[in-house]
């Protein structure tokens, strides 16, 4: 049966939006969701060692965040740092392998004279090396044209055997291994 393969739910402003705005206990937020969607894969993004704040995080705060929301009903954890550092994404990955969660790494796409496609290539054999299950390529500022996504989809796909998605801001279009 058709379906979606996972609904991001959590993570993000949402944990903030609950407390501070909404009066509401966010992880009893997503216990309901879990309980009501059950079919589903619930998915989470989450700034790395940053976790859902502003700030880092000590690694036994990110593991102890990460099994909790886990056990609480995540699946998938979309896990991005937005200057592509891998270092703020070793714990979080770490952890959310050893809780069985998906490790699902984010590409921050942006131009550049650094952000060529050797660069990228490097990212996703870095990525694959620290165990990510999937990895998402995220255009936050829409500057990601249909014929380059093309292009790095290629070759991501010629270097991993790692499922790629695509995110666009604004959500205008999501793509999953659609270019042959």
């Amino acid at each position: 049966m058709p379906g979606f393969e996972s609904l991001e739910v959590w993570g993000g402003a949402t944990f903030d939006a609950c407390i501070r705005f909404l009066g509401e206990d966010p992880w009893e937020r997503l216990r309901t969701i879990r309980k009501h969607v059950k079919n589903t894969k619930l998915q989470m993004l989450l700034r790395g060692q940053n976790l859902l704040g502003y700030k880092h995080y000590p690694d036994d705060v990110v593991d102890a965040f990460i099994q909790k929301s886990i056990e609480n009903g995540i699946d998938v954890i979309r896990v991005f740092d937005a200057l592509n550092d891998l270092r703020n994404l070793e714990q979080s990955v770490k952890s959310i392998i050893q809780h069985g969660g998906h490790a699902q790494m984010t590409i921050c796409y942006t131009i550049s004279e650094v952000h060529t496609d050797a660069y990228y290539v490097q990212l996703v054999k870095d990525m694959e090396a620290m165990g990510a299950h999937s990895i998402c390529i995220k255009d936050m500022v829409g500057i990601l044209t249909p014929r380059r996504l093309e292009t790095l989809v290629r070759l991501i796909k010629e270097v991993t055997k790692i499922t790629n998605s695509c995110s666009y801001t604004l959500n205008k279009w999501y793509c999953r291994n659609d270019i042959p």
